[in-house]
């Protein structure tokens, strides 16, 4: 049976297969700011060559709407097939997600190559590079879900030798083994969700627990290959794989951050965002993506070397949007900035004044931002007004140390204090706490 037939990738599979890549300009088609098809196919390429392909050929084309049946048309099929035996390519890879049907005729017109889309290769990748239970799960559910609807098309031959062969059966050899296929993947769907869901409450409860500490909370987002874990790595010495291809790490990775004045905070790597990131992959890692939606900050870094670092920063902000954590605050960072000549990064200073400028590969602003971090968990530090007795020099220091103090005076039964500190202080100076109106009286 022919593996083409199963719409990605397969893991094992050669890592030379040549890929003919195809890309569509849909007219009136609304893309993210100074977007086009040119740099769509860029995009494309590069997740190519993370998937192991080598791209030996490009066909564009300009359509009002996709073609019903193949997407892009039997003579632009016709064309793309030509150029795939010219260039001796085994994969033919579209830019846009086909339907199930779309493949089907697809592979057809093209016998000769696999046809996969923009999904089964960003899965591919997703496969390669999962390392945890959880992630692996997660791209194993979101594979299934992508082929259930696809699994005809690896029957069909045995559905034409029914249709050709003997007479009087009513279910032929495909159709029950498709039948087969379609039960149990769906039982399969069904077990790696309760899976997922099961750890998602694991992981709720610690993040519950992190919660109850009154730990200030960060969570890393941003475009894949944007340097998030080499920030990681440069604030915490993580040491998390920095690889510059796209979607190098994919697993959640967290780890507590010192901050100025005594803070503590965890912060936390999520899976990096990229343009035209399928819906299914979204829904599958929406558990790992719950630590962006419940972050105390949105550490959102931005790749200042790439010439769509706005419509990169619109594209993780509609994924944002979709999981519903685009209530959050954020922080804007913008790294690789010794990759950035002093005009261009002058214009980025002038565009966003509020975002910070680093360079985490060379250490660059990261003490900069080191104090913004602080300055943001500053933020949600509780007020408190205390008498502290003249024996208890330490929380006097404490609090000069950890908190900002507002006003200080001392007074036969100690030092009153008025301060804004971290909730785990205000959680020590519970005993000392003073009734403002008393005092005041």
């Amino acid at each position: 049976m022919p593996e083409r037939a199963t719409g990605y990738v397969p893991a094992a599979a050669e890592r030379a297969e040549r890929a003919v890549l195809v890309g569509v300009d849909r007219i009136g088609d609304k893309r993210p700011l100074a977007w086009d098809l040119e740099d769509d196919l860029a995009e494309l390429a590069r997740l190519a060559d993370t998937a192991g392909l080598e791209v030996v050929g490009t066909v564009t084309q300009r359509l009002a709407k996709p073609e019903a049946k193949t997407f892009i048309g039997t003579g632009k099929a016709e064309e793309v097939a030509r150029l795939a035996r010219e260039r001796e390519a085994t994969v033919v890879v579209l830019d846009d997600e086909l339907t199930p049907s779309q493949q089907a005729n697809l592979e057809r017109l093209l016998p000769d190559v696999r046809v996969i889309d923009r999904t089964a290769l960003i899965l591919e990748i997703f496969a390669q590079h999962a390392v945890s239970y959880e992630g692996k799960l997660q791209v194993e559910l979101a594979q299934l879900e992508y082929q259930l609807p696809r699994l005809k098309g690896m029957w069909e031959h045995l559905e034409r030798e029914r249709l050709g062969g003997g007479r009087g059966a009513r279910f032929g050899a495909g159709e029950s083994q498709l039948e087969t296929d379609r039960r149990l993947t769906r039982k399969r769907i069904a077990e790696l969700k309760r899976e997922i869901a099961a750890i998602a409450r694991h992981r709720e409860t610690q993040r519950r627990a992190r919660v109850g500490s009154g730990v200030f909370r960060i969570a890393l987002v941003g475009y894949t290959n944007a340097g998030k874990s080499t920030a990681l790595n440069a604030l915490t010495d993580a040491g998390v794989l920095v690889e510059d291809k796209l979607f190098a790490t994919l697993d959640a990775t967290t780890r507590r951050l010192e901050l100025p004045m005594g803070r503590e905070a965890t912060i936390t790597d999520t899976v990096g965002f990229i343009n035209k990131l399928p819906h299914g992959l979204v829904e599958s890692f929406r558990s790992t993506l719950q630590e962006a939606r419940e972050a105390d900050l949105q550490l959102h870094v931005v790749d200042a070397s790439s010439p769509h670092a706005a419509a990169r920063i619109a594209a993780v902000n509609e994924v944002l949007a979709e999981i519903g954590a685009n209530d959050r605050r954020q922080l804007l960072v913008f790294n690789k900035c010794d990759l950035v000549a002093a005009d261009d990064l002058a214009r980025l200073e002038r565009a966003w004044p509020n975002a910070v400028f680093i360079s985490a590969a060379s250490g660059r602003g990261m003490d900069v931002l080191v104090d913004r971090l602080a300055q943001e968990a500053a933020r949600l530090d509780e007020p408190v007004r205390v008498t502290i007795p003249f024996s208890r020099g330490d929380l006097v220091s404490a609090l000069h140390e950890r908190g900002t103090v507002l006003s200080e005076e001392h007074t036969p039964a100690g030092t009153v204090i008025t301060a804004r500190v971290p909730h785990d202080l205000a959680a020590r100076l519970d005993p000392f706490r003073t009734d403002e109106d008393a005092q005041d009286g």
